[in-house]
């Protein structure tokens, strides 16, 4: 992976900080893009393959500034890693045209947005873009429509990528992540009034494996399919739930 360059959005904390470690030690120099100014600078110092850009991404300026960055700063792009997500828990009724608006441009468009910019760079390089959807992506979820509706565009949304591009070299895969152990899970278990260790307790126990997914183990996914090793796998929406969809 030496001298490969990563794109990471959603680099600030949880699952994407976790992406953003793996990668930069493998080799890769890695643009940690992230929302929060100061929890997205800490991971300059923990390599000197990162470096970082703080801004929202929910404009198709946004993305087109950020991938141009990206550029600007390496030279070329070799992976973009489309991690930004968030999560509102609600059904239909109770889903405002504000949550409804965010998470799909967040969840949805932003990934589609940098894809677009960056395809040509990545065309080059014979590059990969990995999209990270969710497990609810694949099957429905309880009181979360506009997160469901998000994640199952993404995974279609990776599915016709990967044909459009698959004779230029460029692959594109989704992966999707059942409960992770992240501020998220923590945030979803404060609105029922949880504690952080009595949530991941709880998720766990929804788990065919017995426990939640670490953000970990989902950024060792994302570095074998960003591998040469996976150079066969294209068009794929890859479960990491402990067996949650196989039901």
């Amino acid at each position: 992976m030496k001298n490969k360059v990563a794109l990471v959005t959603g680099a600030s904390s949880g699952i994407g900080t976790a992406i953003v470690l793996r990668l930069a030690n493998d080799g890769f120099l890695v643009l940690a893009a992230g929302r929060d100014d100061a929890r997205t600078e800490l991971l300059r110092d923990q390599s000197q393959n990162i470096q970082t850009w703080v801004g929202d991404i929910t404009s198709p300026k946004a993305c087109a500034d950020l991938v141009a960055s990206c550029i600007d700063r390496f030279g070329r792009l070799d992976l973009l890693v489309n991690n930004a997500g968030i999560y509102e828990s609600a059904n239909a009724e109770q889903t405002s045209d504000e949550i409804w608006s965010q998470t799909i441009a967040i969840n949805l468009s932003a990934p589609f947005y940098l894809s677009r910019e960056a395809v040509p760079h990545l065309r080059k390089k014979k590059g990969v873009i990995l999209n990270v959807a969710s497990d609810w992506g694949l099957v429905g979820g309880k009181g979360a429509v506009a997160y469901c509706a998000s994640k199952g565009g993404v995974v279609l949304m990776t599915k016709a990528m990967a044909l459009d591009h698959a004779d230029e070299g460029v692959r594109v895969n989704a992966i999707c992540p059942g409960d992770v152990e992240t501020p998220m899970l923590y945030a979803e278990g404060a609105a029922r009034g949880l504690g952080s260790e009595e949530a991941v307790k709880e998720a766990d126990k929804g788990s065919p494996t017995g426990r939640v997914t670490t953000p970990e183990e989902v950024a060792a996914l994302v570095a074998f399919l960003a591998s040469d090793a996976a150079a066969q796998i294209t068009g794929s929406a890859i479960p990491i739930d402990g067996g949650n969809v196989a039901g």
